[in-house]
């Protein structure tokens, strides 16, 4: 085994059940000998340097590669034994790693620089993807953002509505509104805003393939009067609405572009309007985005922490009026989806090749496990222009999302994923 890579995983591994196979055949054990054992195999000497010097992107383009492999456990358990022993920062104590880390948060203003044609660019590589693959391992409704796990029982499909009725409530909906979704993906929580409110949303994606279905699925609910899917960039927007949302869109901006976006947010939102921010964040200092989520799934995206966002906020014109931290919430999702993809994982094959399902394998478990055991979390930030928009307690929240769950109920559902069948609008009433 090669020297460098056995001293970092010895100094790594303190608690846990590892074993390492070299190409030599030679095994190493490493850890306590606590927990569920988890046995890896390295089938190359040039993996072994490579691990060995930057393991943040070289150990997921060996797994990818087929060179790194588990043969006892999986991907998930071998990134619980190293993040449990990295600690929250998520950081290798050896000189070089720390330097190559370092390097990289240097950078990351420069690998951000999302302007209006790059963006459409990072987007398209991600989520213009075969329509198919998202389908193998999403709900019936095609969030691809956190969930909201009122109880521990729930399934994917039940906390997806969770999360969307929970929204709506904290943007203190009203009959009528006109809302703007940016970054409306495949459309659900567009259609669910303007099923249960008669809202008149306007969806703006940079994803031809979510702009087509999005669309149809309007149509095909009859809801095409109400609700308007565009392929734009949430900078070229002059409407003003009552009411803006964005989910999972805020970790494509980059740090680079926040003043831009919150001082956008602050022209487009009508002086008594609400906005909530659903992003992914950290809990702690900012860091680089992961070398590997930058480099093969998420191309010019960055995970922020709260201090690099409170601030632009306040300079905005914006006033915070609450926020909330989703913890598991997001793991929990994952879980779930890293579980359908792998039941599915022969079709998704089928549709593109062994690599690629090994590169969103390692994506899924990594993501899972970045949420349960390293900084990440979810935060939802609510937004106004004045400090009398909300009301003065949070109670309204809770009683908003019994009063849609009651609507939903109402109205029986076409599908397992709980939405109320299409042309059977009803306005909620104020809260």
């Amino acid at each position: 085994m090669n020297r460098f890579l056995q001293r970092v995983v010895e100094r790594l591994v303190i608690t846990g059940n590892l074993s390492v196979t070299g190409p030599t055949g030679a095994t190493y054990r490493f850890g306590d000998g606590s927990g569920e054992h988890v046995h890896v195999v390295v089938k190359t000497k040039h993996a072994e340097r490579a691990i060995a010097l930057d393991p943040m992107l070289a150990l997921p383009e060996a797994f990818m590669e087929g060179d790194f492999d588990v043969v006892e456990g999986d991907i998930l358990g071998v990134l619980r034994i190293a993040f449990e022993n990295m600690g929250p920062s998520g950081t290798i104590e050896a000189a070089w790693t720390k330097a190559v880390e370092g390097l990289r948060h240097a950078f990351r203003r420069f690998h951000q620089l999302n302007t209006a044609s790059r963006s459409k660019r990072n987007v398209q590589r991600h989520y213009d993807l075969s329509g198919e693959i998202y389908k193998l391992f999403l709900d019936q409704d095609m969030q691809y953002s956190c969930a909201y796990f009122e109880r521990p029982d729930m399934t994917l499909d039940e906390a997806q509505l969770a999360k969307k009725r929970h929204i709506a409530s904290k943007l203190c909906m009203k009959p009528g509104q006109n809302v703007l979704d940016i970054g409306c993906g495949w459309g659900g929580l567009g259609l669910y805003l303007a099923r249960n409110f008669d809202a008149e949303v306007l969806g703006v994606t940079l994803s031809t393939e979510q702009l087509a279905v999005a669309t149809e699925r309007a149509r095909e609910d009859g809801l095409d009067n109400h609700a308007h899917f565009e392929l734009r960039d949430y900078r070229d927007l002059t409407e003003r609405f009552d009411r803006i949302v964005s989910v999972g869109m805020f970790e494509h901006v980059g740090v680079n572009h926040y003043r831009t976006f919150f001082e956008k947010c602050a022209q487009l939102l009508k002086p008594d309007g609400v906005m909530v921010l659903h992003s992914i964040g950290r809990s702690g200092p900012p860091f680089a985005t992961n070398a590997f989520i930058r480099k093969y799934i998420f191309p010019g995206g960055y995970i922020p922490a709260l201090s690099e966002v409170l601030p632009v906020i306040e300079k905005s014109g914006l006033m915070v009026a609450d926020i909330e931290i989703l913890r598991l919430h997001y793991a929990e999702t994952l879980k779930n989806w890293r579980q359908r993809f792998m039941a599915n994982r022969e079709r998704a094959k089928e549709i593109y090749d062994e690599r690629f399902c090994r590169m969103w394998e390692f994506y899924l478990a990594g993501s899972e496990a970045a949420f349960r055991w390293q900084d990440l979390i979810v935060f939802q930030v609510q937004l106004t222009r004045r400090n009398d928009t909300v009301p003065l307690t949070r109670d309204y929240i809770g009683k908003c999302e019994k009063a849609l769950a009651l609507h939903e109920a109402a109205h029986k559902p076409d599908d397992s994923s709980g939405e109320p069948a299409p042309k059977r609008r009803v306005a909620e009433k104020g809260q």
